[in-house]
């Protein structure tokens, strides 16, 4: 019987020759951009596991973020078809794992506020990584863990949502009620992900944040960065796409305004102009995967190239630096960009 890591393999294989034989001009230029994009991404996780931490953590640039920062890369392992027990990263991605599972606290926070100042960021990211880890974990001890972690992270997000439906930077007590779209995205997407692995999450919660979603879209399709205004952004319109799908509404009225006015400011690949270029690509490729067919193909085509010609080569691989957060980051979510077609994890599937 082949074990879970060989299923993941075979799904792996079959994805990559699958984008092989479409989208390209000739069979032979098809094989070897699939070959350059395989090296780079291989050489990118290389780099990533090398950074890692004694501890299992990783950071952004002067050692900020570590929650967000390994639950980030975390991910970014798990895409590759490592498990917790078995695969090439199996070490890192259970100790990144533990790390996280060490600093949950006993509110349901998951993260360090002293080194986390924007912890919302790191515990809906937190909670996307462990879900996925969860539904492959084979270890009955870390299992059990990681739902009661999880269990306790639902019921922390729940507490810490505004009375608007979104969340901020800290939890809405913390913050006097303050929320932004971002945030909001990123705790929709953990949750949603808990929910999939069989950790419960009250159906109140999704539709609060759905409305609120709902009241920051503006009348050409832009999300607004708070429900209090802030201006249309292209990367939180993206992301709330992608979080509404995550929430079930694929057929949500709001979406195809949304998605027109995603698709005008992030299809052109060289637009910069509006800042939070990787965020915004991050949840839009995703957007974009889901969507499949021609447009995932023609976005695909422009992506790919685009993050390959950006790469940095060091002793332990290859890595990007672009971006003020750091190569963590940036690496990270480059490597879960060029990721999607190995459809390994729940949370990205179509």
């Amino acid at each position: 019987m082949k074990s879970s890591f060989d299923r993941r393999r075979l799904v792996i294989g079959g994805a990559l020759l699958f984008a092989a034989a479409i989208g390209m001009v000739s069979p032979v230029r098809a094989v070897a951009a699939d070959a350059k994009v395989k090296e780079v991404v291989a050489r990118g996780l290389d780099w990533l596991a090398a950074q890692q931490s004694k501890r299992g953590s990783w950071a952004a640039a002067e050692s900020r973020y570590p929650t967000t920062m390994t639950a980030l890369s975390g991910t970014a392992l798990l895409l590759e078809g490592s498990t917790t027990t078995q695969g090439k990263y199996r070490d890192n991605i259970k100790n990144a794992v533990d790390y996280l599972i060490e600093h949950a606290r006993t509110n349901g926070l998951i993260g360090d506020p002293t080194r986390d100042d924007r912890y919302t960021y790191g515990h809906g990211f937190s909670m996307l990584f462990l879900s996925q880890v969860l539904g492959e974990e084979e270890d009955e001890d870390r299992r059990a863990k990681l739902v009661q972690v999880l269990t306790k992270a639902v019921e922390f997000s729940g507490r810490a949502q505004t009375d608007e439906g979104g969340w901020g930077y800290v939890s809405a007590k913390d913050g006097n009620g303050f929320d932004e779209g971002s945030t909001t995205i990123t705790q929709v997407q953990g949750l949603r992900g808990c929910r999939n692995a069989g950790i419960p999450v009250p159906k109140e919660i999704i539709d609060k944040a759905i409305k609120y979603i709902h009241k920051c879209t503006l009348e050409d399709g832009a999300v607004q960065y708070s429900s209090k205004g802030g201006g249309g952004r292209p990367a939180i319109s993206a992301a709330a796409i992608a979080c509404l799908f995550n929430a079930g509404d694929y057929d949500d009225k709001y979406v195809p305004k949304m998605m027109s006015f995603a698709e005008k400011n992030l299809s052109n690949i060289s637009n910069q102009s509006f800042g939070h270029w990787h965020y915004a690509h991050y949840y839009f490729s995703q957007v974009m995967y889901r969507e499949g067919g021609k447009k995932w193909e023609e976005y695909r085509d422009k992506i790919y190239p685009r993050i390959l010609s950006e790469v940095s080569t060091g002793p332990d691989g290859d890595f990007w630096t672009q971006g003020y957060v750091g190569p963590i980051y940036t690496t990270a979510t480059n490597l879960t960009i060029l990721q999607l077609e190995n459809n390994t994890l729940p949370i990205y599937q179509r």
